[in-house]
């Protein structure tokens, strides 16, 4: 006999019903399909192998957006859609039918359920990397790393290892440019000379340097930049690289069951991050082609021309708690199983082990003199 579905609040939509008992459907990790927790029935998620994740056009997108701007635009991207801000951290998370969980999942604060709103028009959504780690996986990589944390407090290891791991789909901009580059620099080659005799014979070493210029064209595919702020940046691009070949065009069904972090770092601003790392690329290149043992870059201009973007949501295992006060976080890649995060360091652990350290040099020394 099927279990009846759960009652569901007033308002609250439901997307995808189950056919059998009416229940609402997840996304199954391991099936990367959906599936009904009550009854177990299965639908699979429509693919059109002629569909693909498409680049759209930058310059075009900027230009609708101020039109939505200039005219006030309210238009829904989806109408069973809704966003909830965390008023703690500033985070705004997307979400369909009931909220999954009621702790924000990047500070661990509550989230006030009651301030969930239909979502506004952004930047559609062109893909997605499903998540392709389940719940298990990513708490044998966690409980892995955290063995290999040395002096962490024993109540880390603990919580830590217990820890509740939320699904969060993270908004990332891609990038595709093609660089047209000039360049003035100098190339400076060593050469040695020997100078003094007999015991302050010695050799100096000398730079030659030659004014050299030039041009060059190199096409930028899929610089990726993360479109989300107040995040432990550095952990999360340690989780790079993502495996982009694995992205589906977007499918609703995927964040079934999950919270898509939306975007606040907004497209314009996002291509100033990406053509930064750009820059950072093309004055290794640069160096490379004045050649010789030194450079010194005086000049370099880069146009970007035919720039397109996607916009993506990329799996994320995230775990939040508080610990004397202060908000720690670990993520997992859930594409790769890659683990990041921060912890709180024993100071007691680590007075033991220097005190420890100590008597081991002065046993050492005592033997070995």
């Amino acid at each position: 006999m099927n279990e009846p579905a759960k009652e569901k609040a007033p308002g609250e939509s439901r997307t995808f019903p189950c056919d059998s008992c009416g229940g609402d459907l997840v996304f199954h990790i391991g099936a990367q399909s959906l599936r009904c927790p009550f009854c177990g029935a299965v639908k699979e998620l429509a693919e059109d192998p002629e569909t693909a994740v498409e680049e759209q056009d930058f310059k075009a997108m900027l230009e609708r957006l101020a039109e939505f701007r200039k005219q006030g635009d309210g238009e829904k991207e989806a109408e069973d859609f809704k966003e909830i801000r965390c008023e703690d951290c500033g985070a705004t998370v997307r979400f369909q039918g009931t909220l999954t969980s009621k702790d924000c999942s990047y500070c661990g604060s509550p989230l006030q359920i009651e301030d969930a709103h239909q979502a506004v028009h952004r930047v559609p959504v062109d893909g997605v990397v499903p998540f392709q780690i389940d719940r298990r996986t990513a708490a044998r990589n966690l409980r892995r790393w955290i063995k290999s944390r040395w002096f962490a407090p024993t109540e880390f290891t603990k919580r830590g290892s217990r820890g509740k791991f939320d699904g969060i789909y993270l908004p990332y901009w891609t990038f595709d440019s093609m660089t047209d580059t000039s360049y003035s620099g100098q190339r400076g080659d060593h050469y040695w000379t020997t100078q003094g005799s007999g015991k302050k014979k010695r050799r100096v070493r000398h730079t030659r340097w030659r004014t050299v210029s030039g041009r060059f064209q190199q096409f930028f595919d899929d610089v990726i930049v993360v479109a989300a702020s107040g995040l432990p940046l550095k952990r999360v691009r340690a989780l790079e690289p993502w495996p982009l070949d694995r992205c589906i065009p977007f499918d609703r069904g995927l964040l079934s069951g999950f919270l898509a972090r939306t975007y606040d770092i907004e497209l314009e601003p996002g291509f100033a991050t990406a053509r930064d790392k750009i820059k950072q690329a093309l004055e290794i290149e640069t160096r490379r082609r004045i050649g010789g043992d030194v450079q010194r870059i005086s000049s370099m201009n880069t146009a970007h021309a035919a720039v397109t973007f996607k916009h993506l949501l990329l799996p994320l295992w995230m775990m939040a708690y508080r610990f004397k006060g202060k908000t720690f976080q670990v993520v997992v890649n859930a594409a790769t199983g890659e683990v990041q995060g921060d912890r709180p360091w024993s100071w007691i652990k680590i007075a033991l082990a220097s005190v420890a350290g100590s008597i081991l040099l002065a046993w050492i020394y005592y033997f070995v003199r």
